[in-house]
C-alpha cells in the first residue's frame, strides 16, 4: 500500500475524531463534499496547497496526513531491513504492514532499537577494555604482582639451603605482595563491577559531557533565546568535576552562539531546502562550515535512521566530540583509519572535503555522506602557531540518497571502521 493511499483514509480518521463533518471539512477547504469523500476512498491523489489547507483545518501537520503517525515506525524499520544479513524482507509491502499490524511494527521496531544500543553498548565496553587506562593500569599492577610472587615462591621452593635471614626476608617480601595482589584485585573487581550505568558512563570530563548532551539529542531549548544563561543550564546539567564544567561552559558557549547565527527553526527548514549540505548553509547564514555542522546535529531526526553523527578532532587528531550513529562507530581510544574525512581534512586546513563512505560489503553494506573541514580555533598571529580543530558531518542514506547513488569514494571492508 504506497503512502498516498494511506493520506485518504489519514484524513478521514483525523476528521471524525475530532467531530468535524464532511460537508463542514469541504466548504473549509474550498472543494465540493463528494470530492473529498473519494480523496478520503483513495480515488483522488492529494497534495501540494490542497493538503496544506486540510492539514490546517484539522489542525495537524501535513506530514501527518502524508506520512502518518507511523513514519517514525516506517524508518525504524527499514533501517532493520538495510542491517538484515540473512534474506532480504519485503520491503515493498513494510508500508502496509505497519498499517495493517501497528502494534507488531511498534514491537519489531522497539526490538530493532534495543539492539542497536545493545551493539553500540558492546562496542563501548571493548573499546574501554581494550584501552581503558584505569584498566590497563589495573591490569599491570596484577600481573606484577604476580610475576613477584611466582619468583620469590620459586626461590622458597628451591631445595637448596638457605640462610635463615634471607628466607624471613623472602618470606616477607611475600606477604607484603600478596596484601598488594588482593588489594589490586579488589580495586579492579570494584572497578567492572558496576551497574550498567556505571559501565557505560564516560569517566573523562569530555566523556561525561558526551553523555549529558546525547541524553538531550543535544537539543539545549533554554539555550536557544537571546540572553541564555549558561551558569543556569551548568547547574541543571549536574556534571560531576570541575574539569566536566569547564568543557562544558565552552560548550555551552558556542551552543549559544550557533544558536544567535542560526535559529533553529529558520535553520531547519533551510537544511532540508538544501539537502543538509554544511558548506550551503554556512553560506546561508553568513557563518563557518564548522557551526553549521555543529548545528545540524541539534535538529530533531526522522526516525532512527536519520540521525546525524558528528566528530571533531584537535589538532593532533584527539577526539574532543563525538556523536556516532548506526553503522558508523566512532571509538574514542582505537587508532582511527588515516582516510578518515576527519584527518584528511586536518591535512589540509580550509580546505572542504566531501566523501561517500561505504561501511561493509554485500547485503550488510551502508552508505553515508560525510563532509569535514579543518579550521582554525585561535586568533592568527605571526608569534604563535594557529590551534586547529577539524570536524566531520555524518549524513545517513536517508538524508543524501542522491548524492550517494553512484560508487563510493571510501569503502571500509572490516568489521571496525578504521579496517580499509
Amino acid at each position: 500500500m504506497a503512502a498516498r493511499e494511506l493520506t485518504g483514509r489519514r484524513i478521514r480518521d483525523r476528521r471524525v475524531a475530532i467531530g468535524v463533518k464532511q460537508a463542514d471539512l469541504a466548504q473549509k477547504v474550498g472543494i465540493s463534499p463528494s470530492y473529498l469523500n473519494l480523496i478520503e476512498h483513495n480515488r483522488r491523489r492529494i497534495g501540494g496547497k490542497l493538503l496544506v489547507d486540510i492539514a490546517r483545518a484539522l489542525d495537524v501537520d501535513p506530514s501527518t496526513l502524508s506520512e502518518g503517525t507511523e513514519a517514525t515506525l516506517l524508518a525504524r524499520l527499514l533501517s532493520a531491513a538495510a542491517n538484515q544479513m540473512g534474506e532480504r524482507p519485503e520491503v515493498d509491502e513494510i508500508e502496509a504492514f505497519t498499517a495493517r499490524f501497528p502494534g507488531w511494527a511498534a514491537l519489531l521496531a522497539g526490538q530493532t532499537k534495543r539492539v542497536s544500543g545493545l551493539e553500540r553498548q558492546v562496542e563501548t565496553l571493548t573499546d574501554r577494555l581494550a584501552h581503558d587506562p584505569i584498566l590497563s593500569g589495573a591490569m599491570h599492577e596484577v600481573l606484577s604482582t604476580v610475576t613477584a610472587i611466582r619468583s620469590t615462591a620459586a626461590i622458597l621452593a628451591d631445595p637448596q639451603e638457605m640462610e635463615q635471614a634471607w628466607r624471613d626476608r623472602f618470606q616477607r617480601n611475600l606477604y607484603e605482595d600478596s596484601v598488594r595482589l588482593a588489594e589490586s584485585s579488589q580495586a579492579l573487581v570494584a572497578y567492572l563491577d558496576r551497574d550498567d550505568q556505571a559501565i557505560t558512563r564516560a569517566g573523562t570530563p569530555i566523556e561525561v559531557l558526551e553523555t549529558y548532551l546525547r541524553s538531550q539529542s543535544f537539543y539545549l531549548p533554554k539555550l536557544e533565546n537571546v540572553g541564555a544563561n549558561i551558569s543556569d543550564q551548568i547547574k541543571a546539567a549536574n556534571l560531576q568535576g570541575e574539569a566536566a564544567n569547564d568543557a562544558a561552559r565552552k560548550y555551552f558557549e558556542r551552543y549559544v552562539q550557533d544558536a544567535m547565527d542560526m535559529p533553529r527553526a529558520a535553520f531547519q527548514e533551510a537544511a532540508q531546502q538544501e539537502k543538509y549540505d554544511p558548506a550551503r548553509l554556512a553560506l546561508r547564514f553568513s557563518t563557518s562550515i564548522s557551526s553549521a555542522m555543529r548545528r545540524l546535529l541539534v535538529l530533531p531526526s526522522q526516525g532512527e535512521n536519520a540521525a546525524i553523527g558528528l566528530a571533531i578532532c584537535d589538532g593532533a587528531g584527539t577526539m574532543t566530540m563525538r556523536q556516532p550513529i548506526d553503522g558508523f562507530p566512532l571509538p574514542r581510544f582505537t587508532g582511527a583509519h588515516q582516510d578518515w574525512p576527519l584527518y584528511q581534512a586536518l591535512r589540509a586546513p580550509s580546505v572542504p572535503i566531501r566523501r561517500c563512505v561505504q561501511q561493509g560489503q554485500g547485503s550488510s553494506a551502508r552508505r553515508f555522506m560525510v563532509y569535514a573541514i579543518c579550521e582554525t580555533t585561535s586568533p592568527l598571529s605571526f608569534d604563535t602557531a594557529p590551534r586547529l580543530e577539524a570536524t566531520m558531518l555524518i549524513l545517513p542514506a536517508t538524508l543524501a540518497p542522491e548524492a550517494l547513488a553512484g560508487a563510493p569514494d571510501l569503502v571500509f571492508s572490516g568489521t571496525h571502521f578504521g579496517e580499509a
